[in-house]
């Protein structure tokens, strides 16, 4: 009977235990969910061991002894464990925002950090903010799609708040939450957005959403936090570049890509045309009476014509088309994907868009000009940019001597030109 009762009371001496090691492994939140069952695990193989004792003060002693140290020195361990992985992540980040000025480049890289930063992500997007408006910038989800919004941003939602508050948000639970109030019953899961602050201005916001609910560890929202900081700094270095970029690529009359842009577009349709094995074409047009406007009216009132017909033909164009001013009167049309007979059909619509264009000036006659051109596409007429470009202003220049408001077809880089492909419609 004795011993039926020291057996029992050794039961209820392990249960005991085990609820205070489960206790006191339950209130230390630095201990991962899933680092805690193999603790209670080992605790009860030093529990069992310690009941072996035969001093029964002894064996309680050790026993609290026991799980006092494991837990300690796991913590202990945790912690350098957290700090370890929390430098490991700071320098990675640091060496992939500042890797490059390209702006898509830079949200890429962010959201692409963001993924790994906590357990169970879902997504994350960027949205960039300017004057007032937040534009899609970047996202990556779980399977790996990019760059494709989840959802434009509501006035009253996640986003827009966390400008208008200016500091983080977390929703434990989307379900329930009021920010969510009438979303999509199938969205679920946890998200924190958070504003991307660069000199006490606002440059973005970054939506970081998991697939469980509850709240961030504070691990997880230290590595946000400094995620957020370097990634504003690159997004907004990266903004200057491509402002600087474009200013330098723009012309100043017109407001169109000017020959440098062109150059660059050039190499750029030339490597994918190699790489995809397509071809492309390049169309160099020159405006047939201006000289008489510059001459009649000043450079003031031609650069005002200038503007308003070049953009009056961009308008005309089609997205995946490039149009840049070459120079004086000059214009130049790329056409990815574009063979040479597509590039007729499109010279002429232009040639034809010009008979119907009219600029209107108080006190004088409507100015109407006309427009001849060049065609010279790849790979037909030539295997590099710079002869590709040189074959249309030679088609360019054979037209405005023989046919003016035409245009002729390039019979390659090199040899002598003639107009033997005059447009006559």
């Amino acid at each position: 009977m004795i011993q039926k009762n020291d057996m029992e009371n050794a039961k209820s001496n392990r249960s005991d235990v085990f609820r205070r090691a489960w206790d006191i492994i339950e209130q230390d939140t630095s201990i991962a969910p899933d680092e805690k069952e193999w603790i209670l695990k080992l605790i009860q193989v030093l529990v069992e061991a310690a009941e072996a004792s035969p001093s029964k003060q002894e064996n309680d002693e050790q026993v609290k002894s026991y799980t006092q140290e494991i837990i300690s020195k796991h913590s202990l361990m945790t912690l350098v464990k957290q700090q370890a992985d929390e430098l490991d992540a700071l320098k990675r980040i640091g060496l992939n925002l500042t890797s490059s000025l390209d702006l898509q480049t830079v949200l890429d890289a962010v959201v692409t950090e963001a993924m790994k930063l906590i357990k169970n992500a879902r997504s994350a997007h960027i949205f960039l903010y300017s004057h007032g408006a937040l534009d899609f910038g970047a996202s990556l989800n779980a399977d790996g799609v990019s760059n494709k919004p989840f959802a434009t941003p509501r006035p009253q939602g996640l986003t827009y708040s966390v400008v208008n508050m200016g500091s983080p948000i977390i929703v434990e639970d989307i379900t329930s939450h009021a920010l969510y109030k009438g979303a999509p019953e199938d969205w679920g899961g946890s998200i924190i957005g958070i504003p991307l602050r660069f000199n006490n201005a606002i440059v973005g916001v970054m939506n970081l959403s998991r697939s469980i609910t509850g709240g961030f560890t504070k691990s997880e929202l230290r590595l946000i936090g400094l995620l957020a900081d370097q990634a504003a700094a690159a997004i907004s270095n990266a903004s200057l570049h491509k402002g600087v970029t474009e200013l330098a690529n723009t012309d100043s009359v017109t407001g169109l890509p000017n020959r440098r842009a062109l150059d660059e577009r050039l190499q750029e349709e030339m490597r994918y045309a190699r790489g995809m094995s397509s071809k492309f074409s390049v169309v160099m047009m020159d405006l047939d009476g201006f000289k008489n406007v510059n001459d009649t009216l000043g450079h003031s009132m031609g650069d005002d014509v200038l503007r308003h017909v070049f953009n009056y033909l961009a308008e005309k164009m089609r997205t995946t088309d490039f149009l840049a001013r070459y120079g004086g009167d000059e214009l130049t049309l790329i056409m990815r994907d574009t063979g040479l007979e597509a590039a007729e059909l499109v010279t002429n619509k232009i040639i034809e868009l010009m008979k119907e264009y009219s600029f209107p000036i108080p006190g004088h006659k409507s100015v109407r000009l006309g427009i001849t051109a060049g065609i010279a596409v790849y790979p037909l007429h030539s295997h590099t940019a710079a002869d590709l470009l040189r074959a249309a202003d030679a088609a360019l220049y054979h037209a405005k001597k023989h046919n003016r408001g035409k245009y002729i077809v390039a019979r390659g880089s090199t040899g002598p030109l003639t107009p033997v492909s005059v447009s006559n419609k």
